[in-house]
Formats: structure tokens, C-alpha cells, sequence
């Protein structure tokens, strides 16, 4: 019979025009969240985990080649920069010499088809909000495109629930918020919901390379690619260690039921957990969300389950509007598409460094990024060129925004290839010139210019 809640939730996403296996799946979700099932992981049910580096793995070019033409490669793309002040693609924001993160990305796969002799789709995973920017950003390449396979999917949606009681919540004045994405769990829904997965196994593809589009250091490597073909393995995450800044985020550990590996995010932890989440040295490996994965593996795990792969609850509570605290409590019912490795058995880790992880959440990312930390080459590939990445923390009260950021920063970014850390009180505009070395802190006074070949040191 269900719920009345979640017949409302069925009823709504199927007016909506919402896939049917995302319907189905999102009905398996709302069963464990009215149960009161939580997500959560328990520090006593797991232990850590080790596993092999690549820089230790030997992987000969044939191996490495042959595996890179039998993969297809998918960026997430759903997301909109809202927390950076942006309304449209984050991936459209611009990195280097005008080139925007779509522009990187298909100058990285466009590169790499010649180098190999590979098709190499690129194939985006868009939102509705998404769509129809990225798709025109990417239209100057014209041959970018792989006949007979679409260059985006679309993730699903669905209803947020209010919290008192789990029905669909109902916001008239801005109907668009009362749905939400499922999380990045919805990969795999979505590519079974669209006939994706089919149509690349068809098209003779065997694996399939997975990142989010504000990684640019997420390149479809030959090398990791011949690693996972050799090693047989249905699923793979790359991970690198944690540093002082991944203390809040997820973990790798394995589970001691079953041996199984498991990724613990921060929303699946207990709050009596939580120094054991930042432990460093007890949990030492993170995910960079670049996975690997067989697609006749994925085909018939998916099969057996009717389309429901079965990933861990994500509950995360938030308001209607999240930009205000007052608006009625709702849940969103999430899963994160790294979770899918404890479904696989077999499933494995390989530690890379941090070049191939660059994600840009924040104003403080984007600024290392535009910086001369990393180089990009004719391969269009981050090359970190600074012996180490320096720590950098602006006000948000003056930087938080793109807009406002771009401001203060009229003739691009410092130079911080010297630098170990920069934080920012206060609003400063940095003019053309400026180099950070060692550890720099301006302080919070009326509105400044850091002048044209300044240089800013830990001993001025």
C-alpha cells in the first residue's frame, strides 16, 4: 500500500514526467527513511584501510592504450555555483587565458583522441539548469561529438520532504524549490532510466571514467585506465591522503562485517564519531570522485536489482529556501555515486597524488587555480608547478561571490607559486604584479590596494 506521503511524492514526480526508475528508486529510499533508517556509519562497525599508490604500479603503454580507446568518459555537471553567487554552470566559469572548465575539459579529451587514436566520448551529465549553457559553450567544438551517442544525460529530481511529517512539501511562491537533485548517486539511475548504459555497451565500450567538471585534474589518464583493466576489478575510486582541510570530509575504511570497502561521508557520521573522522592518521585516504567502473558489470548489478543499486541514505535536513532559516524543515534523501563501491564485490582503491585532485568549491580554490601554482601545457593538463599548495582563506564577507571576487582581483591572480598561505581580512583589491612568499596575512582595515610588483612577504 505505501505511505500517503509517498504516494503524494510518486503522484508528483510522475506529473512531473520523472523516469520511473528514478521513482521507483526514490520509493526504496523514502521505505528506509520512514523506518527511521539514518545512513549512518558507526566508527565500531569499520577499521581503517590501506591500498597500493600508482606511482607503484607498473602499466605497460599497450595495456594502457588499449584500455583508454574502451572507455567512455562522464562529468557531472549538475551543479550551479549557487554558494559562489552564480545562476547558471559552474563548469562555465572562467580558469585560465579565457578558457572556461568546459573549455579545459574538452581540450584535455580532444588532445587525448589524437594521442591514442581513441573516440573517447565525453558525455556530461547535466541538470535541468544546466543544459542548455553547456551545451551551447560546447557547440564551437565541432568535433567533439561521437555519432550515435548523445553528449549529455540528464539527472533526475525530486520532491523535498518536509521533515514533521515526509510529505512533499508544497512552496508556492517559488515552486522550483520544493525539488531537489538525489545526490550524485543518481548516476547510475540515470544512465539505466535514459538507456545510456545500454547504447555504450552496444557502441563496444567496456569502462567508463567518472568526475565532477570543477576537478580539472580529473583527465582521463591512460595509465589509470590500463591499472583498472589489469586489474579486473568491477569498480574503482582513486583516492589521495587527507590533509588538514579533509578533516570534515568523508573516508575511506573498510567494513568488519563483511570485509567490504565503504566510503563514510560527514553526513554518515555520529557526532560521537567525529574525532574519529578527523583522525588523519587513523583514516588517511579520501575520495576524489574520479571513478572507474565496468559497464557490463554496472548492467548486470543494475538488472538484478530492477534498477535499484542500493546505495547507503545520504538524510540531509536543510530549509525549503536554504538561503533562509525560517522556511519550513524539509529532508532531502541523498546517495553519493562513490558509495556504489561496497556493492561491488571485487571492488578496489588506488592512491594518486593531489594533481589529479582540484576541485573548486570555494573562492579560495578558484584563486590557487588561476594562479601560477599549476601550468597547463599543450595537453591541456594541470601540472603543479609549486612545491606545495598553499593554504588560502579571503573574507567572505568581500570574496565569497564571483562577481565581488573578480572585482578585487582586476588584472588576474598573485602570483603563489612562493607562497605557503595568504589570508585576507577586510577588502583588498590586488592589482597587476603582486607576488605572495611564505606565509602572508593582510588585516581587516578600510578599503586597500595591494600595489602593481608588490611583494607580499612573511618578512616585510
Amino acid at each position: 500500500m505505501g505511505s500517503p506521503g509517498l504516494h503524494k511524492a510518486r503522484d508528483k514526480m510522475a506529473a512531473e514526467g520523472v523516469d520511473p526508475v528514478a521513482i521507483d528508486t526514490f520509493a526504496h529510499y523514502y521505505r528506509l527513511l520512514e523506518h527511521g533508517e539514518t545512513g549512518m556509519i558507526p566508527e565500531s562497525t569499520i577499521e581503517p584501510i590501506d591500498m597500493e599508490a600508482l606511482a607503484d604500479v607498473e602499466v605497460p603503454d599497450d595495456v594502457a592504450a588499449a584500455a583508454i580507446r574502451s572507455t567512455a568518459v562522464i562529468k557531472l555537471n549538475g551543479g550551479l555555483g549557487t554558494s559562489m553567487g552564480m545562476d547558471r554552470a559552474k563548469s562555465l566559469l572562467c580558469v585560465r587565458r579565457g578558457l572556461s572548465f568546459l573549455d579545459i575539459i574538452a581540450r584535455q579529451v580532444l588532445h587525448l583522441r589524437k594521442q591514442y587514436d581513441a573516440t573517447l566520448p565525453l558525455i556530461f551529465m547535466d541538470s535541468f539548469r544546466t543544459s542548455a549553457d553547456t551545451m551551447a559553450a560546447l557547440a564551437r567544438y565541432e568535433e567533439l561529438p561521437v555519432a550515435g551517442l548523445p553528449m549529455e544525460f540528464l539527472q533526475n529530481k525530486e520532491p523535498k520532504l518536509l521533515a514533521k511529517d515526509l510529505s512533499p512539501v508544497s512552496w508556492p511562491k517559488d515552486p522550483e524549490l520544493e525539488w531537489c537533485p538525489p545526490g550524485h548517486g543518481d548516476l547510475y539511475t540515470a544512465l539505466r532510466g535514459t538507456g545510456l548504459l545500454d547504447q555504450l555497451i552496444a557502441a563496444g565500450y567496456r569502462y567508463a571514467f567518472v568526475s565532477n567538471s570543477d576537478n580539472l585534474g580529473a583527465v582521463p589518464d591512460a595509465r589509470v585506465a590500463g591499472w583498472f583493466a589489469a586489474t579486473g576489478a568491477p569498480f574503482a575510486i582513486e583516492a589521495v591522503r587527507r590533509t588538514p582541510s579533509d578533516r570534515k570530509g568523508g573516508h575511506f575504511a573498510r567494513r568488519k562485517g563483511d570485509g567490504r570497502i565503504v566510503l563514510r561521508e560527514t553526513a554518515q557520521t555520529l557526532d560521537a564519531d567525529q574525532e574519529a573522522l578527523a583522525d588523519l592518521d587513523r583514516h588517511r585516504f579520501t575520495s576524489t570522485n574520479n571513478l572507474w567502473f565496468d559497464l557490463a558489470a554496472m548492467k548486470s548489478v543494475l538488472d538484478q536489482r530492477d534498477g535499484i543499486l542500493g546505495l547507503p541514505l545520504i538524510r540531509n535536513v536543510k530549509n525549503v529556501d536554504p538561503g533562509d532559516k525560517s522556511t519550513p524543515e524539509v529532508i532531502q534523501v541523498e546517495t553519493a555515486m562513490g558509495a556504489a563501491i561496497e556493492v561491488f564485490e571485487g571492488s578496489t582503491l588506488i592512491e594518486v597524488t593531489r594533481e589529479r585532485f582540484v576541485p573548486v568549491k570555494t573562492t579560495n580554490d578558484l584563486l590557487v587555480l588561476r594562479s601560477d601554482v599549476y601550468d597547463i601545457g599543450q595537453d591541456f593538463v594541470l601540472d603543479q608547478v609549486a612545491d606545495a599548495i598553499p593554504f588560502i582563506d579571503l573574507d567572505g564577507k568581500h570574496y565569497k561571490l564571483v562577481g565581488e571576487f573578480d572585482k578585487r582581483f582586476p588584472d588576474g591572480a598573485p602570483s603563489l607559486k612562493q607562497a605557503t598561505s595568504l589570508t585576507v581580512e577586510g577588502d583588498w583589491t590586488f592589482c597587476r604584479g603582486v607576488q605572495v612568499v611564505g606565509e602572508v596575512a593582510l588585516e581587516s582595515s578600510s578599503a586597500q590596494r595591494v600595489g602593481a610588483d608588490t611583494v607580499l612577504s612573511s618578512d616585510a
